[in-house]
């Protein structure tokens, strides 16, 4: 790797983070998530590979979406399993209250639950999902989150837990450059993709930094997909 882009760049801070940001511009970045994930996030694949086998052997299949933001997610995913004929039950939690009120202000697929919560919450509430997901947060998270975030997850997965993050590299930093301008008019989608992008995981830093029992699935375009099956050692 070039010296650009070499280190994380772990301390870098995104506008939609910022609590006093443009709450216009919040809810116009939420509103274009919907095009962003559908382009670079890869859930169909992931979807297809690594959640349909687990909720096509449940009769009445759960997932839990972690740090949901708008919802757009959890939504493509309840479409997916609609097509499929799976009875699936999600429940989308984010602590951030404006994700929360935008994403319950959208209209939601039948079986969609939103509630602003942390997953500690989940966890103390003795609840239980088949799958446990989660999108673009691990780059989010110090290293002590991070931990517990795993933690939780762990608690509260039945059969799988995936989390889909950006992979830092040279060559997707500069596409997204490139090409999400067309989506930055009025947003954050720009400035914080970049910073996202500059704040991510490499596939060996992921790996080094998760616990025992999780592993990194390298995914085209540019994504590193964290995995655990209770049960799984590495």
């Amino acid at each position: 790797m070039t010296v650009f882009l070499r280190e994380r760049a772990a301390d870098a801070v995104e506008e939609m983070d910022r609590p006093d940001c443009d709450p216009l511009k919040l809810d116009r970045s939420y509103s274009r998530f919907r095009i962003v994930n559908r382009v670079v996030s890869g859930w169909n694949g992931i979807y297809r590979d690594l959640l349909r086998p687990v909720l096509a052997s449940r009769s009445y299949p759960t997932l839990l979406d972690i740090g949901c933001g708008g919802g757009d997610v959890a939504r493509r995913l309840a479409s997916l399993a609609a097509k499929d004929g799976l009875n699936l039950r999600i429940t989308a939690i984010d602590p951030d209250e404006r994700a929360f009120r935008f994403a319950v202000g959208t209209k939601s697929n039948q079986g969609i639950t939103f509630r602003q919560a942390y997953s500690s919450e989940l966890v103390a509430e003795g609840r239980r999902f088949d799958a446990v997901i989660s999108n673009h947060i691990l780059h989010h998270l110090t290293s002590v989150q991070l931990q517990e975030l795993l933690h939780d997850s762990e608690a509260l997965c039945r059969d799988v837990a995936i989390h889909n993050d950006l992979e830092r590299n040279v060559l997707a930093y500069g596409l997204f450059g490139a090409s999400a301008w067309t989506l930055a008019f009025g947003s954050f989608i720009l400035r914080d993709g970049l910073t996202s992008i500059r704040r991510s995981y490499t596939p060996r830093e992921l790996q080094d930094a998760a616990p025992l029992g999780w592993r990194v699935e390298h995914r085209t375009p540019f994504r590193n997909v964290l995995v655990y099956r209770p049960g799984d050692q590495q």
